[in-house]
């Protein structure tokens, strides 16, 4: 059974930061990559950033790069997610994830990550 432990969300005005943390206890001893995807309301969810356990090769979207950092603890299960200059658009639901399967730069899609956090709301006030 998956678990994760998702925090850091909330409420942050615009132009300020927020830094999301998610620990997975999934049972599988093989998890490669972990990350967020985010949904805002009427949109289809969204690949925001992800990191390579063992070798800290981030991942970005491009809307979020150069504004957020993806990091992980040495324990290789916790992941960190810092926003700065949060936008309006930042806003949604951001669940953290995990994958057994590494494709390089490429590992941005849906289908890449088998297990799903229930999920933490951002809210961006302006």
């Amino acid at each position: 059974q998956a678990q994760f432990d998702e925090s850091g969300g909330g409420l942050v005005q615009a132009g300020e930061s927020l830094r999301l943390s998610c620990t997975t206890q999934v049972r599988s001893p093989n998890i490669w990559v972990m990350g967020w995807f985010r949904q805002a309301p009427g949109k289809n969810r969204e690949f925001v950033a992800g990191i390579n356990l063992a070798s800290g090769i981030e991942l970005y979207a491009d809307s979020v790069k150069g504004r957020f950092t993806i990091s992980r603890a040495y324990n290789k299960r916790t992941a960190y997610l810092q926003m700065n200059n949060v936008k309006p658009e930042d806003a949604g639901m951001y669940y953290c994830v995990a994958g057994e399967y590494w494709r390089g730069y490429s590992t941005t899609k849906l289908d890449d990550y088998q297990y799903w956090g229930q999920g933490t709301q951002v809210t961006v006030s302006s």
